[in-house]
């Protein structure tokens, strides 16, 4: 038997709740108006206002803002955005995988890196680069004390590489902020190399393991976003919380965002959602070429203006 659809029960639309309204639309950019506030207050935008809001909101009560990196955020040409962040001391930390050194290394000695992996792995040439090995695997084995990120970072300091101002390393150095590397023994090209010294790898590896744990037990109040790494620096996070949480600090209250170009489940579940059941988390999906750039313009579109210029390390600042 046919229903009878003539007995279907209606309501007025105009009584009904509605999640999107035209006070939430897009807008134009203008002069009064900026990018930010024209996109729309739906959805990831939403929340990406929110993001930045949160960001802000660290810097202004002087807590840690921790940007953890993959490489491809440094081979796809966005250490200025981050060195620029730095400088203006939103970001106050930053930590990177084995592979990321190695970008940094090359894009500060000769302005360019990422080789074709695809053709150099036929005739075994992949990452047989002789500079990049000997530099970093030299400045590893002497600074393994100091902890890879800063011995790497005054090694490119120290030889007045040509492109150091693009090298997050180095404004680490230069700016007092703290830079670590996490490695993996194995998945990096200078590990192929008869100079790798493995003991000197771990001392310095574990050495800022043990930095992170410190920055991290800071976090409370503070934000820590990953972009693109889906597997090293999610597990290298989710180990100092445990530290942090284990030694009595109180943190709790953070916010945690992931940005990749797909959604990971280690970045998603051990940044964005384990650890912030009592703060916020956001997961944003996209190109880090773009992603990045628009991160960057919406936190300086709500920045305040600040007269004189960023502290340098051992420097006071001019107002």
């Amino acid at each position: 038997m046919a229903l009878d659809l003539t007995k279907i029960k209606t309501y007025s639309l105009k009584s009904r709740k509605s999640k999107v309204k035209i006070g939430d639309f897009s807008s134009l950019p203008s002069l009064e108006k900026g990018f930010l506030e024209s996109l729309p207050n739906i959805l990831a935008s939403k929340e990406l206002k929110e993001l930045v809001e949160e960001i802000l909101k660290a810097y202004r009560r002087k807590r840690p803002v921790i940007f953890m990196l993959g490489a491809h955020v440094i081979k796809c040409g966005l250490s200025p955005l981050i060195i620029d962040l730095i400088r203006k001391k939103i970001v106050t930390a930053v930590a990177l995988n084995g592979a990321g050194i190695i970008h940094e290394f090359e894009i500060a000695y000769m302005g360019s890196t990422s080789e074709d992996v695809g053709r150099a792995i036929q005739d075994g040439s992949f990452g047989m680069a002789q500079e990049t090995a000997e530099s970093l695997n030299k400045a590893i084995k002497d600074g393994a004390k100091l902890g890879i990120g800063k011995a790497v970072g005054m090694m490119i300091c120290k030889k007045k590489l040509p492109y150091r101002d693009l090298s997050i390393l180095y404004a680490g150095i230069e700016y007092g902020v703290s830079v670590t590397v996490h490695v993996a023994i194995g998945t990096d090209i200078i590990h192929m190399h008869p100079s790798c010294d493995g003991a000197a790898v771990g001392e310095g590896s574990l050495k800022d393991f043990r930095k992170f744990c410190e920055t991290v037990s800071k976090l409370e109040g503070g934000v820590v976003v990953n972009f693109g790494s889906a597997v090293v620096l999610p597990e290298i996070f989710l180990k100092a919380l445990t530290v942090a949480r284990n030694l009595g600090f109180k943190v709790k209250h953070f916010t945690a965002a992931d940005f990749d170009m797909i959604r990971q489940y280690r970045a998603f579940t051990n940044v964005v959602k384990r650890p912030t059941i009592e703060g916020k988390g956001f997961s944003f999906v996209g190109h880090h070429e773009i992603m990045i750039p628009l991160l960057h313009r919406a936190i300086m579109e709500k920045l305040p203006a600040r007269p004189g210029k960023a502290k340098r390390a051992g420097e006071t600042i001019t107002r």
